[in-house]
């Protein structure tokens, strides 16, 4: 019989227990694990933690960061930052988010970063959380700006040692990343999304698909809005009906349901051979994401909205995912998503990052899969549309039959246009 963790709760609580006892978790293959197996996965896990991602060794010599700015343009923004020995690196940043994140780069961030030697990189994306008591920001509001930050250290890096920015944190296992073609349309009636997912699928030749499922959990507009009533009742079978069974379909529910709901939904998408479901309850209920991976066969993914490497440490250790999905700019940077990769790892867990967009986010995404030994078999794509003017001499970024081919020059592999670059001036905040 399996003992749910409220149960355990009030049991242990009655005991007197509750504060003494570590909680015992169920695997999802229904076994009990006591408090010994847990503390010897958390142990192992921060073993993990501990090890350096970021290859200094490719270094002999310090590389002392002299100047790091951050560039506007309308609401595009790169990061530069040069050595002191004049060694250059450059970034796109995630425009919508830094509209209103600016001011914590500048204030919070930045000035942490000026005279460290890049080669510490592990240590000073750890390090800056301390710094001003960044901690408190921790999610979205520092890991955008900190991501930034980092892809133009590593641009730079990669520069002077003349390797793409994936090989200064991995081995290259995915010279070629196979794309999963990303659709929204959950807001519309299921004919006209259907018109929609088709379109999408046939412009990148994409073998993979992800759709949305449940409700608009953010429209606050209007206070009662869950979608147009039964789609996902009438879109889950249509679309495996519509595309065949050769086409990979995942389904991500962006935290709406209950738990109830989600075992519901998810039986459903196992009857039709989906391939995940990613974050079928609120993301921080960590103890409700296990409840559905317990209850369900298919895997569970979620990660988007994780700030915490912590959060990822129990997710992994109570078996709350099968797949992590840290998002490369939501969570800090590649080296804490790289953390949690390998966390995954170890426990025979996949790893897929989630894509938020963000001008050239796709490229980073693509460098980092690309030195994932974890990694799932498609990754996410929302197209290659973007307004940064550029040059890439080692791929075309486009998909070929859902495949796209990961630039192999040094740094980000990417030139850009420097007619492009003249138009941004330096960002001045009021505090400045």
């Amino acid at each position: 019989m399996k003992i749910k963790r409220r149960q355990f709760l009030s049991t242990a609580a009655s005991g007197g227990l509750a504060a003494s006892l570590p909680l015992s978790s169920c695997s999802r293959n229904g076994t009990i694990e006591g408090p010994s197996e847990l503390k010897d996965k958390y142990e192992k896990l921060d073993q993990i933690l501990k090890q350096q991602v970021f290859k200094r060794e490719l270094f002999p010599s310090p590389v002392i960061i002299d100047t790091l700015e951050l560039l506007r343009y309308e609401n595009n923004f790169l990061c530069r930052v040069r050595s002191k020995d004049g060694a250059e690196g450059i970034s796109v940043g995630h425009g919508f988010q830094l509209e209103s994140l600016y001011p914590i780069f500048t204030n919070l961030v930045q000035p942490f970063f000026i005279n460290k030697d890049a080669r510490d990189l592990d240590l000073i994306m750890e390090k800056v959380y301390i710094y001003k008591l960044n901690f408190r920001l921790s999610g979205l509001a520092l890991g955008a700006p900190l991501a930034t930050i980092e892809f133009a250290i590593l641009d730079m890096m990669g520069h002077i040692a003349g390797l793409p920015m994936g090989q200064l944190i991995g081995n290259i296992h995915h010279p070629e990343v196979e794309m999963y073609q990303a659709t929204e349309y959950r807001d519309k009636p299921v004919e006209e999304s259907m018109e929609l997912i088709t379109r999408d699928v046939g412009e990148n030749n994409a073998r993979a698909l992800k759709i949305k499922v449940g409700g608009l959990m953010f429209e606050t507009e209007d206070l009662h809005a869950e979608g147009p009533p039964g789609r996902t009742e009438i879109i889950i079978p249509l679309v495996r009906k519509t595309f065949g069974d050769d086409l990979v379909l995942y389904a991500d529910a962006n935290g709406f349901y209950s738990v109830e709901e989600a075992i519901r939904v998810g039986k459903l998408l196992e009857e039709y051979n989906y391939q995940f479901f990613e974050e079928p309850v609120p993301f921080h209920w960590y103890e409700e994401t296990k409840e559905v991976a317990d209850a369900l066969s298919i895997p569970i993914a979620g990660g988007e909205q994780e700030f915490s490497l912590h959060g990822f440490r129990w997710l992994i250790a109570n078996n709350g995912l099968e797949i992590v999905q840290p998002d490369l700019f939501y969570f800090g940077g590649m080296i804490r998503s790289m953390k949690v990769a390998r966390m995954a790892e170890a426990f025979g867990k996949s790893c897929t990052p989630h894509m938020s967009g963000g001008d050239l986010g796709f490229l980073y995404m693509m460098h980092f899969v690309s030195v994932l030994p974890n990694a799932m078999p498609h990754h996410e794509f929302k197209g290659f549309r973007t307004n940064v003017v550029f040059e890439c001499n080692t791929s075309p970024l486009q998909s070929v039959n859902g495949v796209v081919q990961v630039p192999t020059g040094p740094g980000s592999g990417v030139d850009l246009d420097p007619d492009f670059i003249a138009k941004f001036k330096p960002v001045k905040t009021k505090f400045s």
